[in-house]
């Protein structure tokens, strides 16, 4: 996969994830009925879940990757 097309993906899933607020308590309730797989449409929440920690990740890695390539530029040049 392209990096372009994670980049894409990653901006969606933030995109979504700031849509709605939560007030303490529904939060309360959420993490209770996480916790229990209680909550309305588990499955799907639970999915969500994992693909905004797979984004996250992969978010992380680049940064890593870039980092790596800097360095060795830094040191070629050098």
């Amino acid at each position: 996969m392209k990096i372009h097309h994670l980049l894409m993906i990653a901006a969606s899933v933030f995109a979504l994830a700031a849509c709605e607020k939560q007030t303490t308590g529904e939060k309360v309730t959420d993490k209770v009925g996480d916790a229990l797989d209680s909550r309305p449409h588990e499955k799907t929440k639970d999915a969500a879940e994992d693909f905004k920690d797979a984004a996250k990740d992969a978010g992380n890695s680049m940064k890593r990757e870039a980092g790596d390539l800097k360095d060795k530029a830094k040191d070629a040049t050098n």
